[in-house]
Formats: C-alpha cells, sequence, structure tokens
C-alpha cells in the first residue's frame, strides 16, 4: 500500500470512529464525545499504520463478563483484540479509560471487533463496558485510578526488555492525568531504567472534567518538562496522520518517546462548540440539542471522509 493510500485508510478509520461515537452518545443522550474528536487520527493511525500487532482472520465477537482474569480463572483479556500478543508484536495500553467507547470504535473500524459488539455497549453483563476494564475489549489492563496506565505500561516495558523481546509498548495518555504526581514518578522510573521500548502518545485536548486544563492546574510548557527527565519528546499536530506515524516509526533509543499531540476536542463537530465549557462528557439538555446533533449525525452518514474531500 502506497503512503497516500495508507493515509486515505487511515482518515476513514478517524471518520468512522467520531461517527461510531455520536451515534452512540445519541442513544443514549450523552457519551464521551470530545474524547473521540480529539483523539479519532491517533487511534485511527495506531490500529492503522503504527501498532505491530498479529493479524485476525476475522473480526471477534465480545464475551460476556465471567470473571476477573487471573490464575485459575479462564476468562480472558482485551488482548486477544489485539492479537494476542508475541515477542515481536507490540502491547498497547490504553490509560484513560473513559475513552473506552473510543477504542471500540477503533477496533470496529480496523476489523477486529465485530461490530454486533457495539450494541452490547455498557450493558449489565457485558464486556464492552462505558469504563473500559482487563476484559474489555482492546484493554490489555484496568488501568485503575486515572494516571496509573504509565506504571503499568514502564512495568510491562521493563519485563519485556528483561525478557528480550523486540516488541514495544505502546501507551496512550490523556492531558489531564499527566498533573498526578504517580505520572511523573513513572516517568522518572522509566527515564532512570532507559525504558527505549517504551512509546507514549498523549492527547493534549485541554479539556478535563473540572474544566479546561489550563485553569484547573497548567501543564505547559508540557514537552520542555518531559525533557528535563531525560524523555525523547515530539509534539505535533494530533490530527496529523502523516506526523503520528512518523513519530511511530522512530529508531528505538534508550529513554521513553513521549508525543505530545496538540488537538482539538470539537474536530469535525464545530456543532461541539456550543457545549463550551463542559465537553469532557456531552450532555443534551434539550430536545433541540439532540436534534441538532441528529441532524449532524446524518449529514456525518451520508458523507464521505475527509481523505476524499467529501466532508
Amino acid at each position: 500500500m502506497s503512503k497516500d493510500d495508507w493515509t486515505v485508510k487511515v482518515l476513514q478509520m478517524a471518520h468512522g470512529i467520531r461517527r461510531r461515537v455520536l451515534a452512540h452518545t445519541l442513544a443514549r443522550n450523552g457519551g464521551y464525545l470530545s474524547q473521540a474528536c480529539s483523539s479519532a487520527e491517533i487511534f485511527a493511525a495506531l490500529y492503522g499504520k503504527i501498532l505491530k500487532l498479529k493479524r485476525l482472520d476475522t473480526p471477534l465477537p465480545a464475551g460476556s463478563f465471567n470473571g476477573t482474569p487471573g490464575p485459575g480463572c479462564p476468562a480472558s483479556t482485551g488482548a486477544v483484540f489485539n492479537g494476542g500478543g508475541g515477542s515481536d508484536c507490540d502491547n498497547f495500553i490504553l490509560s484513560p479509560a473513559q475513552y473506552a467507547l473510543v477504542l471500540y470504535a477503533a477496533l470496529a473500524e480496523a476489523g477486529r471487533l465485530d461490530e454486533r459488539s457495539m450494541e452490547t455497549y455498557d450493558i449489565d453483563g457485558s464486556t464492552v463496558e462505558m469504563i473500559g476494564a482487563e476484559h474489555s475489549p482492546g484493554m490489555e489492563v484496568t488501568s485503575g485510578s486515572l494516571g496509573q496506565g504509565i506504571s503499568q505500561a514502564s512495568g510491562i516495558a521493563f519485563a519485556r526488555r528483561v525478557k528480550g523481546e523486540t516488541g514495544r509498548v505502546v501507551l496512550l495518555l490523556s492531558d489531564g492525568e499527566c498533573q498526578t504526581g504517580e505520572f511523573w514518578e513513572a516517568l522518572q522510573a522509566a527515564c532512570y531504567h532507559k525504558l527505549g521500548n517504551l512509546l507514549v502518545y498523549v492527547d493534549m485536548n485541554g479539556c478535563q472534567c473540572d474544566g479546561p486544563t489550563s485553569t484547573v492546574m497548567n501543564l505547559e510548557p508540557f514537552d520542555k518538562r518531559l525533557k528535563s527527565f531525560g524523555a525523547r519528546v515530539r509534539r505535533i499536530d494530533g490530527h496529523d496522520v502523516s506526523a503520528l506515524a512518523r513519530c511511530g516509526s522512530l529508531p528505538g533509543g534508550d529513554v521513553p518517546t513521549f508525543i505530545v499531540c496538540d488537538t482539538d476536542p470539537c474536530r469535525d463537530m464545530d456543532i461541539l462548540q456550543g457545549f463550551r465549557p463542559k465537553l469532557h462528557y456531552i450532555r443534551f439538555s434539550s430536545r433541540k440539542e439532540k436534534r441538532a446533533c441528529q441532524k449532524f449525525y446524518d449529514a456525518m452518514s451520508a458523507a464521505r471522509s475527509p481523505a476524499e474531500g467529501k466532508v
């Protein structure tokens, strides 16, 4: 596939991710829609170009919850949707579990999750949970309280290096969780232990539950702070799929690599501007709001992806 071909494919995936998440938001009168707007290209680039995963012959259905995975328990983790691993394959760790629906949409777009499983989202007994856990599609671990994903990813990266495996650990973070003390402690440890097999993408959409990230606890200059701990850092437009992929193919080094992705929580959905400043979880406060979003969804479904110049 030529560069232009994969770029078109990834942009189509990003369009599909936003459309799927908007559909669920409409069906349930609310949802984590701004996260889909800001991270769609990141997820699409990961599953369409960057991640080295085992191929699946057919999309997998999401099963029912049958217990927490562990010794003596037959329950499998969401890693099976990422191909089940291998010494030369990548792990994908999603730290902000409220992005779970965006991950499910990405898996469906990538042909890894049976799209009919999306219908069981947030239904009691389903593994397709609103806040993903280790049994949810694509979730390899439960990242617990916000900010724990980097600690888990670093531990896995350290173990993989000890075992001599060549696969990377690829982590997706949200900007708000990088305010926590655990994040900076884990960053320090990852740099100290020279975890060059750790690749981190950070969705810098500027929004969190309590308001704009800049007013809750400003992280800037975030890239310079990361560098001061010893990390290799690139800062890019998080909607530029070529830049996302280029950073994902950087040769391995002896320190973690952080890709700081500046993103827009209303990307390709200007209709969300009217919900500011409450963008963390979109709720419809009136029939008029919902009708407007339904009309937008209908137009979005009828249109082709931005890659084809029809949106």
